[in-house]
């Protein structure tokens, strides 16, 4: 078959929708991935080896500014119609979108010349733009089990296949508990203000001071937070750029951070507790982190309920009880079979 991958955006979209990318190739179909010029790059990087790219024009909408939202819709309209014209000489049998805004116009597309569409929602809470793109989607593919905010109405077909993961975590899967004291402090690509805020005192706080601490920031925090640990006698390694992500949640004994769909799913691959702070204004993140929690893989803590003296209290005592961490990463284990699920469902 010949099936168009629209993506693009973050590297949050772009990564599961290569990695199905490369099984379906290797299953023998011919793959066209569409994306925008932020991700371009990384796509050309890491496309299977035959594979055709096309870039489309798309951008978010959710800007303050009136003119801006009215741009990024005037893209979105524009790449749509390209397709339509395209998808009249060269139309594939199946389109497969990953989400966000980049999606959006290869969707319609596809729903002009009734090509059969499957969508991936990232999220325990779908978002904006898939929300938006349901209308025209055959069916609709989850990383959680349960989604929150689905339309009402919504005659969608709904399977839950996980979210698709890079190789190096695929490669740990399950990883048991190393016991190291070992702590990974991450709060996404810019780093989390509040974590920097309120991990580093925690932590100086705590009866047993015996951790070794990997702390990813903003760079513009490295010098300060290194100079606080060292000041209290606490080994840590800030950077702001962790190279192995994989292996640093491998090495580490807890996870401390924001609860993206990329990072809860990463956890319970290798099976990893977590403290997970959701950013308050990200209702995606907020369910995400609450169904990790629900597995019994950690806790799930308002960012306003996030104080040194809570950190403190909690560290010490999952540390001081390394059955229950033992306990908490068996249960944050989730089999991820994505790539295979999500592929069988297109060739259905």
């Amino acid at each position: 078959m010949k099936i168009w991958i629209a993506t693009g955006g973050t590297g949050g979209h772009v990564f599961p929708a290569l990695s199905v990318a490369k099984e379906l190739a290797r299953r023998g179909h011919k793959i066209t991935i569409s994306t925008d010029g932020r991700v371009m790059q990384m796509v050309r990087d890491g496309k299977p080896e035959k594979a055709r790219v096309a870039f489309i024009w798309a951008a978010g909408v959710g800007a303050k500014s009136k003119l801006k939202q009215m741009l990024a819709l005037a893209k979105i309209a524009v790449s749509a119609f390209a397709l339509i014209l395209r998808f009249a000489f060269v139309r594939p049998d199946r389109l497969v979108a990953f989400g966000g805004y980049a999606s959006v116009p290869a969707v319609f597309a596809a729903h002009v010349w009734k090509i059969p569409t499957y969508l991936h929602e990232q999220n325990a809470a779908i978002g904006r733009a898939n929300k938006f793109a349901m209308r025209w989607v055959k069916t609709l593919m989850t990383s959680f089990k349960t989604v929150d905010g689905m339309p009402n109405n919504a005659t969608t077909n709904i399977v839950y296949t996980g979210l698709p993961v890079r190789d190096d975590f695929m490669k740990n899967e399950n990883a048991p508990l190393k016991h190291e004291n070992k702590i990974l402090v991450t709060g996404g690509s810019l780093g989390a203000q509040i974590l920097d805020d309120v991990v580093p005192v925690a932590i100086s706080n705590m009866k047993n001071k015996k951790l070794f601490i990997t702390h990813q920031t903003r760079p513009e925090n490295v010098e300060k937070l290194q100079r606080f640990y060292a000041a209290h006698k606490i080994h840590a390694n800030v950077l702001s750029f962790v190279r192995d992500m994989a292996g640093a949640i491998v090495d580490a004994d807890l996870v401390v951070g924001r609860s993206g769909a990329s990072t809860v799913i990463e956890l319970e691959t290798i099976g990893r507790p977590a403290i997970l702070v959701p950013l308050n204004i990200n209702p995606d993140q907020a369910a995400n982190a609450a169904s990790f929690a629900k597995l019994g893989g950690g806790f799930d803590i308002e960012q306003s309920k996030f104080t040194h003296k809570w950190l403190t209290a909690t560290l010490d005592e999952l540390f001081e009880n390394p059955v229950r961490l033992d306990k908490m990463a068996k249960k944050a284990f989730v089999k991820n079979t994505a790539v295979q699920k999500i592929a069988d469902t297109i060739e259905k």
